[in-house]
């Protein structure tokens, strides 16, 4: 076990007559009392990603007394996070992100300094980005920001705090390669290597029940404080699991890699997961139309077989009319390849472009030279083509 470990900020030199009465309830628990609130208010944590972890995360942080918040995010809210980002609200549609984060933690709490990074964090950024701060929360849903977050915090020898969630299951831990009770950890001894392109959907593909994330971003701001106050003991050293249906809560222990290589400086994160195989990405070039170019297929006629590779419950949401659903996983087996017809060209789309490009390279490989797949895939199709179409 990691143990107690010592406060991360030094206090503030006072709390004022209105902070008093607004965390009272922080003041009267002994552990926390004023001296911890004052370390809050004299800290400075940035979250990365105003998204589905990021929200409640922020608020609760905010609500918590924490003196400056940092927000990393250079997307806008669109309708289909509000299922689950409870940061934004239906005016915020369209909105940055970190625009509508910073507006509802002044809801929140007046007293909190704010501070936005509405770019993209990089190689090139984040070291800057985050050597002002004594924490980061990463609430990020790709694996190449989440090694980029690592990474940037075990140059800076700085704690962070990691969360993920798809569909019922969510995972916390805490990192810190500096830890000063000598078991210090980073995010590539739990995960030394990011799993191979396609393997792991993301939430946008494979969904999330909206309330984990409430479930695990509480979580998260529970080890924030627990690491600014220096109380109680932190998960560094263990990863906690949720499983929402069973109900179970389970810690598994985390012991340091002898293999991890010391990081010596940022990389390219997006090459090193490989966010579309190598395979997927020769495939795609030169076999790639846009959703307007199977239109004029359509409108022209020809006789070609549209199959789409997303899975049923996908399917029962949108579905391009004429499409033929066989799921991607049966292709890439090879059960499904009787399934296709050898007589006419095939066409493969999914969601945005990724699974049906893996499909692709499969079909390639199996003889089926002229299949092409559509960029962009239903979503591209009802953008550009059927706008009243539903989308997810």
């Amino acid at each position: 076990m990691a143990g107690s470990l010592p406060p991360l900020v030094e206090p503030a030199a006072e709390l004022t007559k209105d902070e008093v009465a607004r965390y009272s309830r922080h003041l009267i628990i002994p552990d926390v009392g004023v001296d911890g609130q004052k370390r809050l208010k004299n800290a400075k944590v940035l979250v990365v990603g105003a998204g589905g972890l990021g929200s409640p995360a922020l608020l609760y942080l905010a609500a918590a007394g924490v003196g400056t918040l940092g927000v990393v995010d250079f997307d806008v809210v669109d309708e289909s996070n509000l299922q689950r980002q409870v940061i934004h609200g239906q005016s915020d549609i369209g909105k940055p992100k970190a625009v509508s984060a910073k507006e509802s933690v002044a809801e929140i709490n007046p007293f909190v300094t704010v501070n936005l990074h509405t770019e993209q964090l990089t190689s090139d950024n984040a070291l800057e980005i985050f050597r002002d701060y004594d924490l980061i929360l990463d609430g990020t849903d790709n694996f190449a920001t989440r090694y980029l977050v690592n990474d940037a915090a075990v140059l800076l020898g700085k704690p962070y705090v990691w969360g993920s969630i798809f569909r019922f299951e969510g995972q916390v831990s805490v990192f810190w390669e500096d830890a000063p009770n000598g078991q210090g950890l980073n995010y590539r001894d739990l995960y030394p290597e990011p799993p191979p392109p396609g393997m792991v959907p993301s939430c946008a593909e494979g969904g999330v029940l909206g309330v984990l994330c409430a479930s695990i971003g509480s979580i998260m701001v529970t080890e924030a404080i627990k690491l600014l106050t220096g109380i109680g003991e932190p998960l560094l050293g263990r990863l906690m699991v949720y499983d929402a249906l069973e109900m179970t809560y389970r810690t598994v222990r985390i012991r340091k890699d002898p293999e991890t290589k010391p990081i010596e400086g940022l990389i390219d994160y997006d090459a090193f997961c490989g966010v579309v195989s190598d395979d997927a990405q020769q495939a795609a070039a030169g076999h790639t139309i846009t959703p307007r170019e199977l239109k004029e297929k359509f409108d022209r006629g020809e006789n070609f077989a549209l199959i789409d590779v997303r899975e049923p419950h996908e399917y029962e949401i949108v579905s391009i009319p004429g499409a033929v659903l066989i799921p991607k996983d049966r292709i890439l087996s090879g059960e499904a390849l009787a399934e296709l017809p050898q007589d006419r060209p095939i066409v493969l789309h999914c969601k945005s472009g990724g699974r049906s490009a893996e499909a692709l390279a499969a079909l390639h490989k199996a003889g089926f030279a002229d299949a092409v797949h559509v960029g962009g895939g239903v979503l591209g199709w009802a953008r550009d083509i059927d706008p009243s179409l539903p989308t997810y």
